[in-house]
């Protein structure tokens, strides 16, 4: 199973786990919220449709968006098992619900991107 108990909310929290899209025990794809979930769904279309096949069949991609607090989205998922299909209803969420990467808090990848400050830029 991909997912930990926890309490609800963004899946960037701290000690919230990730998705782990996995192909025969191998990790193929991370996703830590809906966006890089739509993503990530988005790259592996081409990649490994058997891998989503299976996570949709098996319902770990449900349980996982259950996890985070996504139950809207989780319902509009459960049963179904083609991962296009699955791709347009999350892709056609995220876009309806305007939620964006900007929205949510910032991943740990990203404070440490972006966190520190511009070694050239003057301090005022």
């Amino acid at each position: 199973m991909n997912t930990k108990s926890g309490s609800q909310g963004s899946a960037k929290s701290i000690g919230r786990e990730p998705f782990y899209f996995k192909s025969f025990n191998r990790v193929i794809g991370i996703a830590h919220d809906l966006e890089e979930l739509r993503s990530e769904f988005n790259r592996l279309l081409g990649i490994d449709q058997r891998a989503l096949e299976y996570h949709l069949r098996e319902g770990h991609i449900v349980q996982w968006l259950t996890y985070i607090g996504e139950d809207e989205l989780a319902a509009r998922l459960t049963g179904v098992g083609d991962p296009r299909t699955a791709y347009e209803v999350i892709s056609s969420y995220v876009m309806r619900s305007g939620r964006t990467m900007d929205d949510k808090e910032p991943s740990v990848k990203q404070e440490r991107r972006y966190g520190k400050r511009n070694r050239n830029a003057r301090m005022t």
